[in-house]
């Protein structure tokens, strides 16, 4: 699967992190991570830390997947506004999922503590209302998110324009959201991880996995053989290969950033802005003082289609950002696209699917995927280990 087109920033910023070799071998390990992009080397780093024998492999070169494209926003917040997730999964679980995802801002930003390559830095969050007839439910969504603890404060339009520069009806400004750089911090926790007994191979395919009574077994492109007592699927949007049914929407997204500025601090903190609308326009600043831009998604998953649109997507997420901004002039550097999936209420699938308890999957879906896989990071290691992890029953595959 093509899930991105060439030249992501981030990529030709950090080049070649680390190299790491192809299997040549049969193995033996306790749990055999498939992807090692973000999500991957999230549960393969809690594994060896907590003393578990763990493989990573993945086809590509490490990294270079969708996490290379990724614009690494941390948000608690998912795609699905807080008062209509609570709708769909009821209040309770609706709650759990947001405060779920705010502990997990805090608990990469420890995990970053260890490495400065990780660009970890938290920013305030602001969602404005894209059109007056959005007022309302914004409104809505900032009491409830008040009522369950959440640090946010509710901007009106005097505000959001004393803030940031803007004429928008009104806006949540949330204390909790950070940036990273999640191909720097993937290639972090692996080579940390490789310190504690990680194995880590690139460039080697699964081509089929095999079910046995007290392990399971995979035979790779070249022919070699993992066997395992565990194995967690978190290969992204690859993943469905390994699943019955289709349970994501794949999409395809944009974005740009522009050259670097010589200033430091663009509007209020330098917060992540995203909108209302769907799809919705996105906005951080990087550690080197430029501004990236994402959105303008398209329904389509075509290569050619995709590669066609992108210089006028580029152009379109420019005069977005003119529109908001137009005393900043904003130059274009990089440009790319890649594949960006959804689930029907906005939440991750982590957990086993069906009665294979020997398969787990770590399928980081939506806007915040390095959020989700940090949960996932966590679940996945308690359920491993035995043990209880009340999070789990949210993001099951049956609910």
């Amino acid at each position: 699967m093509d899930l991105r087109t060439d030249y992501p920033f981030w990529l030709l910023e950090k080049g070649i992190i680390a190299t790491y070799p192809s299997l040549a071998q049969d193995v033996h390990t306790e749990v055999l991570v498939i992807g090692a992009g973000i999500s991957g080397a999230l549960v393969a780093w809690r594994l060896c830390k907590a003393g578990v024998k763990t493989t990573v492999v993945d086809k590509r070169h490490v990294g270079m997947g969708s996490t290379a494209a990724s614009t690494a926003l941390l948000q608690y917040e998912v795609d699905v506004p807080l008062h209509t997730l609570a709708r769909k999964v009821g209040q309770r679980n609706a709650a759990e999922s947001y405060l779920l995802g705010i502990r997990a801002i805090d608990e990469i930003g420890k995990i970053c503590n260890r490495f400065s390559d990780a660009g970890f830095q938290a920013r305030p969050s602001m969602q404005y209302a894209s059109f007056q007839k959005d007022y309302e439910d914004l409104k809505t969504e900032y009491q409830m998110r008040k009522a369950i603890g959440i640090d946010i404060e509710w901007l009106e339009k005097a505000d959001v324009k004393r803030y940031y520069g803007f004429d928008k009806p009104a806006a949540v400004l949330s204390a909790k959201g950070a940036v990273v750089n999640a191909y720097s911090l993937t290639h972090a926790l692996l080579l940390d991880g490789l310190k504690s007994g990680l194995e880590v191979y690139d460039h080697t395919e699964i081509v089929s996995i095999n079910d046995h009574k007290r392990s399971v077994s995979v035979k790779t492109r070249d022919g070699y053989t993992i066997t395992a007592r565990k194995i967690v699927i978190a290969c992204g949007y690859e993943s469905g290969k390994y699943l019955p049914r289709q349970v994501e929407k794949l999409s395809t997204t944009y974005a740009i950033v522009s050259e670097p500025f010589a200033e430091h601090e663009f509007w209020h903190h330098n917060s992540l802005i995203w909108e209302t609308a769907h799809p919705y326009l996105y906005l951080r600043t990087t550690d080197d003082h430029r501004i990236l831009i994402g959105g303008k998604d398209d329904d389509f998953t075509s290569v050619q289609k995709r590669n066609r649109a992108l210089t006028a997507k580029a152009k379109a997420l420019e005069v977005s950002f003119f529109k908001l901004f137009p005393g900043i002039n904003f130059k274009t550097d990089f440009r790319w696209a890649g594949l960006f999936a959804s689930t029907k209420d906005g939440l991750p699938y982590i957990g086993n699917y069906g009665s294979n308890k020997h398969v787990y999957f770590a399928l980081g879906f939506g806007g915040n995927g390095i959020i989700f896989s940090q949960i996932a990071a966590n679940i996945i290691h308690d359920l491993i280990l035995g043990k209880k992890n009340e999070a789990a029953a949210l993001f099951h595959f049956d609910r």
